[in-house]
């Protein structure tokens, strides 16, 4: 079997998808794109697909993973083509990568987020940022499928800053601009959660919903808090080619083994 993995986006209107609803599109996508897939076993056979870490419902992304199981090889690029033409716009397969190494799950470690707040001047959200980072705890709630559980948000944050300036920030009115980078756990510690904890330490309460994008998901370096490509690895595991065999019609001296001895009488 060959191993695929992909990096796909949800933008635009399409971040409302649950992940149930984007596991239906891509397996229709798999279908019309007559993608030659591997099948699990038992009386409901499945197509192998590993989802890693998906967002939640509501929020935009630049960096979701999966990977899928072929019974026959291809070319991983033009695989992404016919998968993107076969999904909706704002569902984007925009990198694949044939599959060298183990364990892509536990490659994602952390995730870094960007948090728009309309309505809240950037002065207001750096004075909360500060105060959230100075907290040694930020206890925050959130229903879960077991009832309303509370836990540690500050824990997980890695970096928090409030952003001097944006491209996109509308001059007319109020806009604040955070960036996050949260560490991957359990309980797992979402950016609405981190949001709480804003409300709870600084009384920041943004009067529009936020709008959330994961920019990037990978590895996490402890000492600087970036978060590196999770498919660098198998990039960068290409195969060395093997070595060019020995042409029988060369001497041996130009095959790189040890020189003809020099005809008596030689200069």
């Amino acid at each position: 079997m060959q191993r695929i993995r992909l990096r796909y986006t949800k933008r635009g209107r399409l971040r409302f998808t649950s992940h149930r609803d984007f596991q239906r599109a891509f397996e229709r996508a798999l279908r019309r794109a007559e993608v030659p897939m591997a099948y699990s076993a038992g009386f409901t056979p499945h197509p192998k697909v590993s989802y890693a870490n998906a967002a939640p419902t509501g929020t935009g992304s630049e960096a979701e993973f999966l990977e899928i199981q072929l019974t026959e090889a291809r070319d991983p690029e033009a695989l992404r083509v016919l998968l993107d033409e076969s999904l909706p716009d704002g569902l984007d397969v925009v990198e694949a990568v044939e599959a060298r190494t183990s364990g892509l799950a536990d490659r994602l470690q952390a995730s870094v987020w960007e948090l728009r707040l309309d309505g809240v001047e950037p002065a207001e959200a750096r004075k909360a940022v500060a105060a959230f980072l100075a907290a040694g705890t930020v206890e925050v709630e959130r229903r879960t499928k077991n009832g309303m559980r509370t836990f540690d948000a500050r824990g997980a944050v890695v970096r928090l800053e409030a952003l001097e300036s944006a491209d996109d920030r509308p001059g007319d009115r109020p806009c604040a601009i955070l960036r996050l980078v949260v560490r991957h756990g359990t309980p797992a510690v979402r950016p609405d959660d981190v949001l709480s904890g804003l409300r709870a330490t600084a009384d920041l309460a943004p009067p529009v919903p936020a709008a959330v994008t994961r920019l990037a998901q990978g590895l996490l370096d402890e000492e600087s808090g970036t978060v590196t490509d999770p498919l660098a690895p198998d990039r960068e595991a290409v195969p060395a080619a093997p070595p060019m065999a020995a042409r029988a019609d060369l001497p041996l001296a130009s095959q790189g083994g040890p020189a003809a001895k020099a005809p008596e009488g030689s200069a």
